[in-house]
């Protein structure tokens, strides 16, 4: 679905580049996670990728059509989701949404039942300068997705959300999947990435540094080894070598003979492994 190659490209009166030399393919229906602290060329990267920055070198491709042959239609066929809403204050949030809508050739889903899958049909009419940042969230992700792209671009779409509604928002976004929607995800919370993405790039300095699945990224820069917690009154932990573990007699008494608390295995956490591996942390 997506197709970039040997993508460079510098601010206007930069010295050095924001994006280095980055190459990554995502296929149809994946969510692909661009993780990397601020300043990492994260947005510079969506921002190429939804044509707000054009004079980029290398190659980019969408639909196995190079970005640069595309007309206006290509926003027909993306969504972008911004960090940072957008919204006239003035209007209302369905007048906002009405207005937005028109600039599509293609249809757009009824926007009330939109602004009910998010949890804002009751403040459809009222305007958007007495909305919170995170009900501007909310309507930002409307937006993105109310004409049915193929391809979504969501930038830290779980930013300023209470539990409750990044929960409902990333519930969404797994749907979206199932329906075949491709999903570039930037972000800097791995909790996010883990959950939603098939898989990630680490990009630091703005320069790739690996692309994995979060599942085996873990496993690979993990320990090879399951803690067990056990007892009644007194709470003990032992380790297991996870090697062989079903021949090892002492774990084989163990879970026979007491009372099991839990068992985990020791896989590393995500931000440790991209602390790992770039040199940097997400902050």
């Amino acid at each position: 679905m997506i197709h970039v190659k040997n993508l460079e490209y510098t601010y206007p009166k930069a010295e050095e580049l924001t994006i280095r030399n980055i190459s990554f393919d995502i296929e149809r229906g994946e969510i692909f996670g661009f993780l990397g602290p601020s300043g990492a060329g994260k947005s510079t990267t969506q921002k190429i990728l939804t044509r707000i920055i054009r004079n980029y070198k290398g190659e980019v491709w969408l639909e196995n059509k190079d970005l640069s042959s595309w007309g206006s239609d290509y926003y027909n066929h993306i969504g972008v989701g911004f960090e940072l809403p957008n919204h006239y204050a003035k209007l209302t949030a369905l007048e906002n949404m009405k207005f937005f809508s028109a600039f599509y050739t293609r249809p757009v889903q009824p926007l009330m039942k939109l602004f009910e899958m998010v949890g804002l049909e009751k403040d459809a009419n009222k305007k958007t300068e007495n909305y919170s940042k995170g009900m501007k969230m909310r309507l930002n992700f409307i937006r993105a997705i109310m004409h049915n792209p193929n391809v979504l671009f969501l930038d830290e779409p779980t930013a300023g959300l209470d539990p409750a509604n990044a929960r409902r928002i990333k519930d969404i976004i797994l749907d979206l999947k199932n329906q075949g929607k491709t999903i570039f995800l930037t972000t800097h919370n791995m909790h996010d990435a883990e959950e939603l993405c098939d898989r990630v790039s680490f990009i630091a300095n703005g320069e790739l540094k690996m692309t994995e699945s979060p599942h085996n990224l873990k496993l690979i820069n993990g320990e090879r080894s399951v803690k067990i917690d056990y007892g009644t009154n007194i709470i003990k932990s032992v380790e297991f070598p996870l090697d062989k573990l079903g021949e090892n007699k002492e774990f084989l008494l163990l879970i026979r003979k007491e009372k099991i608390i839990s068992i985990h295995s020791k896989e590393a956490e995500l931000d440790d492994v991209f602390i790992k591996i770039t040199g940097f942390n997400l902050n």
